[in-house]
């Protein structure tokens, strides 16, 4: 986070837990607008092209971060398909004789 150091992010994180706890309106920013609630905490922006969201306490939740899309020259779905499957091209799938 903006060069921040490992010590200064979890500071921070603390600190918004605590005052989310405490004060409702921090705790609605935290869940509006969370550049901002960072900022009020730290002092400091988010580095541009950064995203954070906070979100209630409602039950599991789990973010997955997709990877990076597959640039030409990769693999497709539908090849990875057929080498993970052992399928042949037209789909019939190989025949070694057995």
């Amino acid at each position: 986070m903006n060069n921040w150091t490992e010590e200064e992010v979890q500071k921070v994180v603390a600190e918004i837990g605590k005052k989310a706890t405490a004060d409702p309106a921090f705790r609605k920013l935290c869940l509006e607008n969370a550049a901002e609630a960072v900022k009020k905490v730290s002092g400091k922006e988010l580095p541009k092209g950064m995203k954070l969201k906070f979100v209630e306490n409602e039950g599991a939740h789990m973010t997955f971060v997709l990877p990076d899309p597959a640039v030409s020259g990769e693999l497709g779905l539908e090849d990875l398909d057929r080498v993970a499957g052992g399928k042949a091209p037209n789909g019939t799938g190989y025949s070694f004789g057995y």
